[in-house]
């Protein structure tokens, strides 16, 4: 069982950035692979970025690369989203995800567990 809660969220104006973190609670943390998803209110979950259970592996949806980066940090079991030239078309809900290690997914039905997620807003 993991727990997950994220952080970071909030109001920014376009063009700026937010750092989202997730933080899990668990001791095998680095036998998860970990991904951020994103839901506006009456639409489907967008997958965003995933990475490998050791950090050498990560993939992105096409709507965000070049924008937005996954890292992780195994010592601390936190996994992030930085995020940069914001529009606000990225105004949603953010969640992070964890499934345990094997191929990295886009499909949230590969992830078991989820955190309750962070809003953020794009707004002048």
């Amino acid at each position: 069982q993991v727990q997950l809660v994220e952080s970071g969220g909030g109001l920014v104006q376009p063009g700026g950035s937010l750092r989202l973190t997730c933080a899990a609670s668990t001791r095998t943390f680095d036998t998860y692979n970990m991904g951020w998803f994103r839901r506006v209110p009456g639409m489907e979950r967008e997958f965003l970025a995933a990475i490998s259970w050791s950090g050498g592996s990560t993939g992105y949806a096409h709507s965000v690369k070049n924008r937005f980066i996954i890292s992780r940090d195994n010592t601390e079991n936190t996994v992030s989203l930085q995020m940069n030239n914001l529009t606000p078309e990225d105004t949603a809900i953010y969640y992070c995800a964890a499934a345990l290690k094997g191929f990295l997914t886009e499909n949230a039905k590969d992830y078991p567990y989820w955190g309750q997620g962070t809003q953020v807003t794009v707004s002048s």
